[in-house]
């Protein structure tokens, strides 16, 4: 018999709110009482010594990230926003230099290479990982092109191997964006640093967290000190003679504080409990909705993880005949509404391509004359739409995720969501012939899914 569905009358398949993420616990607030107790809030000094890279904290916090993934170098920062600009200036970009960027991401996955004049010429995504192409980064590259900033986008990781044949032979430095995906392994390697220089997120609500907060990771001596350098004033703090290049030193106060630091490294020794919780999780999900025609999930290769910062799957409107917004709104439908972003069930579009975004619609970013669009004077860079097929794909038609896909939820908690999933599905035909089908639909992403519950991103 078929079920009527909650968006038309019916009794919804749960209305239980799913809990909130507990994030911090005794540990944390000890180790943050301590350093209040110490006075010493931050360990940083803008001039040359022991405390121009920081206080004991840290450089614990630096040591332990470093020594558990096998880095050479770890540099800790107040943001991971902060942390692409250091990475953007630590590899030498400068005005009119071509950065390929990911078109779907967080803006500052483009825009730290706008601040050192460096201009995003965005690549194509693989619909299979949500990560950069890389046969479109191929396309894409130019004797103007000096770096790659690679995203891994909700927490898997991008063809690394590909990315980096392409890369290496001409030069071109790569940056990875780990800020969704610590503690994920690309065939048996920690990511960051399989490029020049990576980093990671430790905002609030990313898999651990002090607040606010970033680290950069690289396995190469010089790129570290000039990272260092950028992170804390460092034109007046060295003898900068033995840099071949003195090009971005000019330092900015992007540091972590003893506060910060002493939580974070706290954080990490929950991570890897954080990624199994996730892990399992997803591998319910999957084993679930793989069976279901008309959706695609991620599969994970062998030898590398994926660290589920959301939960993502592919919606093929073709097959069932109906749009992806009515098919999320009924879902939505038959589960409890959220109290927080963290507890909506379901989501889709995720951001708009980066490209469509006024900065580089109007080619205005720093200034008002069009800098640094128009350094290269016979360049007529293109950002209009359409250049990103497969991106506009997933944000216009595709694209469902689902932050439900975390601790401190069960298999029980999965199980209403995929039995939410299947109930809309086994009575689409109520869906087709409602009034609720009639095209008029808006794209309910990442940003509209804050605002719905009135969270800030």
């Amino acid at each position: 018999m078929a079920e009527r569905l909650a968006i038309l009358g019916g009794q919804p398949i749960r209305t239980i709110p799913f809990l909130n993420r507990k994030t911090m616990g005794t540990n944390e607030i000890e180790a943050a009482t301590r350093v209040i107790n110490s006075e010493i809030l931050s360990g940083f000094l803008a001039a040359p010594g022991s405390f121009f890279n920081g206080g004991k904290e840290v450089k614990a916090f630096e040591k332990s990230w470093a020594e558990k993934y096998g880095f050479k170098h770890a540099i800790s920062v107040n943001s991971w926003t902060s942390g692409l600009m250091v990475a953007v200036g630590a590899v030498g970009i400068k005005p009119g230099d071509e950065v390929i960027c990911s078109p779907y991401s967080m803006s500052a996955s483009a825009t730290a290479a706008l601040f050192y004049g460096g201009i995003p010429v965005f690549a194509d995504l693989d619909p299979e990982t949500f990560c950069l192409d890389p046969k479109s980064i191929e396309e894409k590259i130019t004797s103007k092109t000096k770096a790659i900033i690679v995203v891994h986008l909700f927490g898997g990781p991008a063809d690394m191997d590909s990315i980096m044949k392409i890369a290496k032979p001409r030069g071109i430095k790569v940056i990875e964006d780990c800020a969704q995906a610590p503690g994920v392994f690309y065939k048996n390697k920690a990511i960051g640093a399989i490029g020049d220089i990576g980093g990671f997120s430790f905002n609030f609500h990313k898999h651990i967290h002090c607040g606010e907060g970033g680290l950069l990771v690289t396995n190469d001596d010089e790129l570290a000190f000039r990272a260092q350098l950028i992170r804390n004033h460092g034109e007046n703090c060295f003898d900068l003679s033995k840099l071949s290049d003195l090009g971005n030193v000019i330092g900015g106060n992007y540091r972590l504080t003893e506060i910060q630091a002493a939580i974070a490294f706290e954080q990490l020794k929950k991570l890897e409990d954080i990624l199994e919780r996730r892990q399992t999780l997803a591998k319910y999900l999957n084993e679930r909705l793989s069976k279901i025609n008309g959706i695609s999930v991620k599969e994970v290769e062998e030898g590398s993880t994926h660290a589920y910062y959301m939960y993502p799957f592919r919606f093929h409107e073709d097959i069932f005949g109906i749009s992806r917004n009515l098919f999320l709104r009924a879902v939505s439908a038959e589960l409890p509404k959220p109290s927080n972003w963290e507890t909506t069930p379901l989501a889709e579009g995720y951001v708009k391509p980066l490209y469509l975004n006024d900065i580089y619609q109007q080619k205005i970013a720093i200034g008002t004359k069009g800098f640094p669009f128009n350094v290269n004077k016979e360049v007529n860079y293109d950002y209009s739409k359409g250049i990103c097929p497969v991106t506009e794909k997933l944000y216009y038609q595709e694209m469902l995720y689902s932050p439900l896909v975390r601790e401190p939820l069960s298999i029980e908690d999965m199980k209403d969501f995929v039995d939410a999933i299947e109930k809309v599905i086994n009575n689409i035909d109520q869906l087709k012939n409602s009034d609720l089908n009639n095209g008029t639909d808006e794209i309910h992403d990442a940003v509209k899914a804050v605002e719905d519950v009135g969270t800030t991103k």
